[in-house]
């Protein structure tokens, strides 16, 4: 997908059946939301209620040279998301495929610190596995944290041990400007510091969602709650708001657990 002089590629880390039926992981839609998720989102749809979907995170091409990559699946097989997730993910060869060499990565961006989200940040001996990379996270995010001893011995001290963690604090410009550029945008309610990006140039716009929208059937109905939300509440206005200001200009969502990675708002 391209926006100006930005070229996103999607990369499947893994894909696989959720640990919970559809109908259980998400409240509030009708029959009427399903059918239309399923018409938006076939692959998602399995025998039996069961939910299939994607891991997949995306790399921006700077204009100036080297890529940012947004999120960083879930990981080896020994990873935090190895409970429940397919492991092991494929990001670093998915990477290599694409041409990119992880020195070469320049800015990764978690959209928030789940285990499907960050599991190649930083490898099982506490490596970066970008070594070249600032890695933006929003504040609220790890302010949130609390006492998870998890995220933090995975990703959070190995990134301060090395310099590399960038924390931001709201709407922030990472790469080019705002108005032709990447910029990180708080949108919480999946976690409290949840942020995607937005690409924007030549007036078309890429929405890298994280988690969003993690099913069609929230496209079908934005008020769908998700199991897993913090805040639903939050996440449904969050949900709402995205998709009315993508109706403002030309504009792509680009997902990571929908079965099709790019989709137009």
């Amino acid at each position: 997908m391209q926006a100006g002089p930005w070229r996103i590629t999607a990369l499947l880390d893994a894909s696989g059946p959720f640990f919970l039926p559809a109908g259980a992981a998400f409240s509030g839609a009708t029959d009427d939301d399903w059918a239309r998720a399923a018409r938006i989102d076939p692959e998602a749809f399995g025998p039996d209620d069961t939910w299939n979907l994607a891991f997949r995170c995306f790399a921006i091409h700077l204009p100036r040279g080297g890529y940012a990559l947004v999120d960083a699946g879930i990981g080896p097989a020994d990873s935090p998301a190895s409970s429940w997730a397919p492991v092991p993910g494929h990001l670093l060869e998915r990477l290599a495929q694409a041409g990119i060499d992880r020195r070469d990565v320049r800015l990764v961006v978690l959209t928030h610190l789940h285990e499907d989200h960050f599991g190649w940040s930083v490898s099982p001996g506490g490596v970066p596995n970008f070594p070249n990379a600032r890695y933006v996270i929003q504040r609220t995010e790890i302010d949130a944290l609390g006492g998870d001893s998890v995220v933090h011995t995975a990703v959070i001290d190995p990134l301060l041990a090395t310099g590399q963690l960038n924390t931001v604090d709201g709407r922030v410009c990472v790469a080019g400007h705002r108005g032709d550029g990447v910029s990180v945008l708080p949108t919480p309610g999946h976690t409290p510091g949840h942020q995607s990006v937005v690409v924007r140039g030549h007036g078309r716009q890429v929405v890298i969602t994280g988690d969003v929208l993690v099913h069609a059937v929230q496209l079908a109905d934005p008020g769908v709650a998700y199991r897993f939300e913090a805040d639903q509440d939050t996440a449904r206005r969050t949900r709402r708001a995205m998709l009315d200001e993508a109706g403002c200009r030309p504009t792509w969502l680009a997902t990571a657990h929908l079965n099709t990675p790019f989709l137009r708002a």
